[in-house]
């Protein structure tokens, strides 16, 4: 699961469980080859007119939410349908009737898509979230996937992401996803300890945990992640500790590393606040995550993304996709989509979801527009989706899109947290930039970048985000 945000009124779109953070902290909460339009980065020469264009480009990334999970966890309030606590896809011959009808409204869906051009490029990433995708017995993932290729293509070497869920498939399972594509699984692990998972109700045990590393593994899946939650009830350092050794020791290439969100409308919300016992104070949450930035680090992971670690050459790019502030389509209950700048969130219940996809299909609604962008809205979408992640943010492309005055605006309010080492700032050449020089360099034009100090700069990314709000609109 990914992140929730305080920031709503811009970032309501990332789809399900990818939700924005948290800022304080991260959060609980996925035919042809063609050349792919360039990044904002790689063209470094955008005004901000020509960067409002970029964003109405057709995306080249999907999400799809599956949303079926055996039962519904403490912690969660996503939209899921719960299908009971023996279901399972193993063993069975005959699809359940709520997964396969669903999918069946799914593909109806991506077929009735409208798309804004007749030169559209294929997809690079597909993510299936959920729920528990891996729910989904494999011959309808194929639907799905046969349905994206004729609508949009696929390139060759796409990254196709799934996450799933120990005790819901097993090898045969695996290898029949594998043959269909998918090539990167996120292991939906959330801790080693069996009382901590049962007190999540979480559907899995520890037990299973493992035989789900093993499959993982003796299948050949070479990319994969572990999930992991942080701030748990009762949970103790000395626990938390041991999950992350454990991952690590399971050899993952990508670690997400997420803090309990407390949510109204769950379980946890009525029987917890935040910060009280038996949650973790803000201090002792923020020492969960230190612990997890120190050890993963040491342990060989780059800190790429507030919450997310990878060895070298896994980064999730179908993440990378928001982190750009990119578009992507998106599929499926509750879904959120960003295309031709108008960001879209479909019904959160199954009957109205159903009724969306017959509007669609009529021709009554459209989910893809030629929505206009305020150059205020985009900039705060930058600085907050460049912040969170290592590479921070190119002051080069902020200045050329933006203008020299709200630039100064921002790096004004952020010169004390510069002194503080909350905020480091690199010239051109990747070297560190003193408190001293930063004002100056940047008159000169010769600082390359800013980015959040790890750890201590992303636990309070909360307030100095806020803060370059305040600076683009007083």
């Amino acid at each position: 699961m990914l992140l929730k945000s305080s920031f709503t009124p811009l970032f309501i779109a990332i789809p399900t469980k990818h939700k924005l953070p948290n800022l304080s902290l991260p959060t609980v909460s996925k035919s042809f080859t063609q050349q792919c339009p360039p990044t904002v980065r790689q063209n470094a020469t955008l005004n901000t007119t020509s960067l409002l264009l970029l964003h109405k480009l057709p995306p080249t990334s999907a999400y799809v939410h599956l949303p079926f999970c055996r039962k519904r966890c403490h912690y969660c309030d996503f939209p899921i349908i719960a299908l009971g606590s023996s279901s399972s896809t193993l063993n069975k011959n005959n699809d359940d009737p709520r997964i396969s009808n669903y999918v069946e409204t799914l593909c109806r869906e991506i077929k009735a898509t409208n798309l804004n051009s007749s030169n559209n490029p294929p997809l690079k990433t597909v993510f299936f979230g959920g729920g528990t995708p891996s729910l989904v017995p494999p011959r309808l993932i194929s639907s799905v996937l046969d349905a994206l290729s004729s609508k949009f293509g696929m390139c060759g070497n796409a990254e196709i992401s799934m996450e799933m869920d120990p005790g819901t498939f097993d090898a045969v399972a695996m290898k029949q996803l594998m043959n269909l594509g998918v090539n990167r699984v996120s292991l939906g692990v959330q801790a080693f300890q069996h009382e901590l998972l049962k007190a999540c109700g979480r559907a899995h045990g520890v037990h299973e945990v493992y035989e789900a590393v093993e499959i993982v593994k003796s299948c050949g899946v070479e990319n994969w992640s572990v999930d992991l939650i942080s701030s748990l009830p009762h949970q103790t350092p000395s626990m938390w500790e041991e999950s992350l050794q454990l991952t690590v020791r399971a050899q993952p290439t990508h670690v997400s590393v997420y803090d309990l969100q407390v949510e109204q409308d769950t379980k946890f919300g009525v029987l917890y606040s935040p910060g009280e016992f038996p949650l973790p104070s803000e201090n002792q949450s923020a020492e969960f995550y230190r612990t997890a930035s120190r050890t993963l680090r040491d342990a060989g992971y780059d800190h790429y993304e507030i919450s997310s670690y990878s060895k070298s050459g896994y980064r999730c790019k179908h993440n990378t996709t928001y982190w750009k502030n990119k578009p992507f389509y998106a599929f499926g209950l509750g879904s959120a989509s960003y295309i031709g700048g108008v960001r879209f969130s479909r019904p959160r219940r199954l009957k109205e979801y159903m009724d969306y996809v017959q509007n669609l299909e009529n021709g009554v609604v459209k989910c893809t527009g030629d929505g206009i962008i305020d150059s205020k809205d985009l900039a705060t979408d930058v600085v907050m989706l460049s912040l969170r992640t290592a590479d921070g943010l190119d002051m080069k492309y902020f200045r050329e899109a933006f203008g020299d005055s709200l630039m100064f605006s921002i790096c004004e309010v952020y010169r004390s947290h510069v002194e503080s080492g909350h905020i480091i700032c690199l010239d051109e050449q990747g070297r560190n930039v003193s408190a001293n020089e930063f004002i100056s360099l940047l008159s000169d034009e010769k600082v390359g970048y800013i980015r959040l100090s790890d750890p201590d700069g992303f636990l309070l990314s909360n307030e100095l985000i806020s803060l370059a709000f305040g600076a683009i609109a007083p």
